[in-house]
């Protein structure tokens, strides 16, 4: 018997299964229980004691009859017996009832999650197709924002593995205002070129693939790989995040260059590397890469033709010449001073706008001076103390360690509870030699290291990985530099303490860092996005911010001081700046200068050549030269 009703009640459920199904069992239901009724009802009847009509209706039973019949729509039965029958049609009514609209609710609701789901496809065009899902996607929104604000209608597709409503939410609540720019989220398979048909890949003028985990690389190259196959236009850039140089490199080859690679990791790791050798950095690299301000341009300006580059360079008020592309060549930053400007070539330069690249004449009353080279001190061994650790602090360390002096030394200090793979006591990156110490957390641990060592400059790096939380990684750098702060007081009073360079992970924790005593502020998720941003809008300035990334093989952004051009406390305009700078080799392109507190430091890209400045010591010139 048992075996029976196991069987029986497993073709049951398999025919439910069964498309159409649930219509013929509620109907062979709702007969049987007809049939059901029907027989129990002729019982009823046949018991003549449940027949006899009931006449007295003033009693207490009948008052709640009345009511329960009003509000079950029971009818006006006047027997026991009919009662019992008007129940047992209530009940079947209601089980039929609700059994239907059960089925049709979840029919509906699961109408509703495929309509949330939008399986249907994009249909617009010229559209930019992000594909994937990460932290950095908000600020890509928000310089993608500012990129097109006079661009009519632009459109963001946003196609991942993620339920939309969490995509909308978390864009709407982490993103802010978009102002014009349309949001649409799709979910689907990114490496799937089926399911990546409806994001209308052919016809999106940029595709950006951002890397959504720590899985390496695999889905990254089955995405793009993806897209391509289904996307005929050979003109169309992808750009993408990896994690490995090698499987950057090999993507860049594959596809003959049409798809740029980001390695995040190194982009941060060369910014916070040149943060913490020379003051103002950070500030400069993300004014060049964000849309708001200041952003590269290339203009071909033929009145120029023939003309040196330093004569180039003061031929615009309001831009600052950076280098020249070539016709058909790759672009040159901060070229020799006397290079001609050939008929096709284009010049990049800094500007507001596009509109702002304007030629406004040559100007002969500033000269070049001819052997002007400064004499720079020999940089001497230097102390660092790194606190918190993560594998962006070996590629930190990696790249910091080509610009530091033989002789100089980091201390590593970090919580074992946070880090997923713990130093040696004692190792070296390159000529730096490290020592690495397990730290407690406690403030006296700091206050006694700081107490036995001097430390010239102290680098905050973030805790990453799966131990700890972004949220909770900035709260242990917001609590290190109130430590460092509280350390600090009399030196900061007298102007003397060690260089503070700290690392936030989340752009919106960057104004609770600010309140504290850090001269830079690397925010790491903004770099890698602003970047992305840049070269999905313009992927000629890949091979600009290549250059200007790897300070040791190209031409690399300094903060030189302003003694080195100009004499302190003399006036000085930027045009003659720029002068000075081109006789020791360098494109200058902006300065940094106290602000009107007389304390902080203010950095400016491209002021007008006319705008002139009183050089005050530790103010510093902005120069694009050769590496140290």
């Amino acid at each position: 018997m048992k075996r029976f009703q196991q069987q029986a009640r497993y073709w049951f459920d398999n025919s439910l299964s069964k498309k159409g199904s649930f219509p013929i069992w509620v109907t062979v239901a709702v007969v049987a229980g007809a049939l059901a009724i029907s027989v129990v009802a002729a019982i009823i009847r046949a018991i003549p004691a449940l027949n006899i009509e009931i006449t007295e209706t003033s009693n207490a039973f009948e008052s709640f009859w009345y009511s329960l019949g009003k509000m079950l729509s029971l009818g006006t039965a006047v027997s026991i017996g009919d009662r019992l029958i008007a129940v047992l049609y209530w009940f079947a009514g209601l089980t039929v009832m609700g059994s239907i609209f059960a089925f049709r609710t979840v029919a509906l609701n699961k109408t509703i999650e495929r309509m949330k789901s939008a399986p249907s496809p994009i249909l617009d065009k010229n559209h930019i197709l992000i594909l994937g899902w990460s932290p950095r996607v908000f600020t890509i929104l928000k310089e993608l924002k500012i990129a097109n604000a006079n661009v009519r209608k632009p459109l963001v597709v946003i196609f991942a593995n993620v339920d939309r409503n969490v995509m909308d939410q978390e864009i709407a609540k982490r993103a802010g205002d978009l102002g014009n720019l349309r949001v649409i989220t799709r979910k689907g398979d990114t490496t799937n070129p089926v399911d990546l048909l409806r994001a209308n890949v052919e016809g999106a003028k940029s595709v950006i693939v951002l890397d959504s985990d720590r899985a390496g690389d695999s889905m990254i190259v089955s995405t793009v790989l993806a897209a391509k196959s289904i996307s005929n236009n050979p003109n169309q850039r992808f750009v993408a995040e990896v994690d490995d140089s090698n499987t950057a490199e090999a993507l860049e080859d594959a596809t003959n260059g049409q798809v740029i690679t980001v390695i995040p990791r190194d982009v941060i790791a060369k910014v916070t590397a040149q943060a913490s050798r020379q003051p103002g950095i950070p500030a400069v690299i993300l004014e060049l890469l964000d849309f708001a301000g200041d952003e590269i341009y290339f203009a071909e300006v033929p009145a120029l033709v023939g003309k040196t580059y330093f004569e180039v360079q003061l031929s615009f008020a309001k831009a600052a010449i950076i280098g020249v592309l070539p016709f058909g060549g790759e672009p040159i930053l901060n070229p020799e001073h006397s290079y001609k400007i050939s008929k096709g070539d284009k010049l990049v330069a800094i500007a507001e706008d596009d509109d702002k690249v304007t030629f406004t004449g040559l100007v002969d009353e500033i000269k070049r001076p001819k052997n002007v080279t400064s004499k720079r001190v020999a940089p001497k061994a230097r102390n660092l103390l790194v606190i918190g650790w993560s594998e962006m602090g070996k590629a930190v360390l990696t790249e910091l360690a080509q610009f530091l002096p033989k002789g100089s030394t980091a201390d590593i200090v970090s919580q074992e509870r946070y880090t997923e793979e713990l130093l040696e006591q004692e190792t070296s990156f390159g000529d730096l030699k490290a020592k690495h110490l397990k730290s407690t957390g406690e403030f006296s641990q700091l206050e006694g290291l700081v107490a036995a060592k001097s430390y010239d400059e102290v680098l905050v790096l973030g805790y990453r990985g799966e131990k700890i939380t972004e949220a909770e990684a900035d709260g242990q750098t917001l609590l290190a530099t109130m430590q460092l702060t509280r350390l600090f007081q009399k030196e900061l009073k007298e102007g003397n303490a060690p260089r503070l360079v700290a690392e936030i992970l989340d752009p919106l924790k960057v104004s609770l860092a600010k309140t504290s005593s850090v001269d830079d502020l690397v925010v790491s998720e903004n770099l890698a996005a602003l970047l992305v941003a840049q070269l999905s809008e313009n992927p000629q300035l890949a091979s600009i911010f290549h250059d200007l990334f790897n300070p040791t093989k190209g031409s690399a952004v300094h903060v030189r001081p302003m003694s080195d051009y100009a004499k302190p406390g003399a006036s000085v305009s930027f045009a003659e700046l720029v002068a000075s700078a081109s006789s020791q080799s360098e494109t200058a392109i902006g300065w940094r200068i106290r602000g009107e507190d007389g304390f902080t430091r203010v950095v400016k890209i491209n002021p007008d050549k006319n705008q002139t400045i009183t050089a005050f010591e530790q103010d510093g010139l902005i120069v694009i030269g050769k590496s140290i």
